[in-house]
């Protein structure tokens, strides 16, 4: 495949997963809000001013790709958002609309615990990737929903992966994110697969 829309890709793990897809030769159309956020990127890759839960600006960033990759974040915030989940039923719908249909999508590892042990301060934020999940599941889209544990700002590594359950690792560089979510995309085994990743 040759154009990959990102949404989210101006954090933290957004940005190695755009590196990580220049790096192999593919080409990125980005969804973006604010000008700061994608001065690195100006002049590699196609850039669309707008809101994720702005369903023409969605379909404008889907337009002409070919698989999509999807990293929102809360920039650090815990309060209560419905803006992951609406941003997710979006990229749904416009997906079906421009009959795309392989999707990597970064959650959380907090989904493979059980609710009432998840960290409270993590509740609001879990909550909203459960609904992002709850939405793929029935979408009958080719996902690959990864369920990240606490991503490091360190070098990339080894890794390992497990589908439907975490591998046992409490970490995962930026870097193998990135890279993983962009080549999972390629990888017709991860299709439909709840797959959780930590450093070895």
């Amino acid at each position: 495949m040759g154009k990959i829309a990102i949404f989210g890709g101006t954090g933290m793990t957004g940005e190695c997963a755009v590196d990580h897809a220049l790096k192999i030769g593919k080409n990125v159309r980005l969804l973006y809000r604010t000008e700061e956020t994608v001065q690195r990127f100006k002049d590699k890759v196609e850039l669309v001013k707008g809101d994720v839960t702005n369903l023409a600006d969605v379909e404008k960033t889907l337009e002409g790709t070919d698989a999509v990759c999807v990293v929102l974040g809360t920039r650090n915030s815990l309060e209560p958002t419905t803006v992951l989940s609406t941003g997710m039923q979006n990229i749904i719908d416009g997906m079906k609309t421009h009959q795309l249909t392989k999707v990597s999508v970064c959650l959380s590892s907090f989904l493979f615990w059980e609710p009432e042990k998840v960290p409270k301060q993590f509740e609001h934020l879990n909550a909203e990737h459960k609904k992002m999940m709850d939405l793929l599941k029935p979408s009958g889209l080719d996902f690959i929903a990864v369920h990240p544990p606490h991503i490091a700002n360190e070098p990339s590594g080894e890794f390992k992966i497990a589908y439907g359950e975490s591998p046992g690792g409490r970490v995962i560089s930026k870097y193998d994110l990135g890279k993983f979510l962009i080549d999972s995309l390629d990888q017709s085994e991860h299709y439909g697969k709840i797959v959780g990743i930590c450093k070895v």
